[in-house]
């Protein structure tokens, strides 16, 4: 998918700028546990690629939706490993 096909919906915008960025990982064993890299850099840069994504499309994203959007994706994803490979 290309990043303008994204644009319309908010969340698969703000998670294709996490994991293109590498703000985020998807753990190579459990595709379904999204872990939070920590990388403070990575996650202002997707914020801004989540922008010019929304802006390239024509869609009005506001800035607060974009930050809570990311607040909220980061807040669920696990904090440097992923949990499951963790307790094996």
């Amino acid at each position: 998918m290309f990043p303008k096909e994204y644009a319309d919906d908010l969340g698969a915008t703000v998670r294709y700028a996490l994991e293109t960025t590498r703000a985020i990982a998807v753990c190579p064993f459990h595709s379904d546990v999204t872990i939070r890299v920590g990388d403070d850099a990575a996650e202002s840069h997707a914020f801004e690629r989540a922008k010019r994504i929304v802006k390239s499309d024509g869609t009005n994203w506001s800035s607060k939706a974009l930050n809570e959007e990311i607040g909220r994706q980061l807040s669920e994803a696990a904090d440097g490993e992923c949990p499951r490979c963790a307790s094996h």
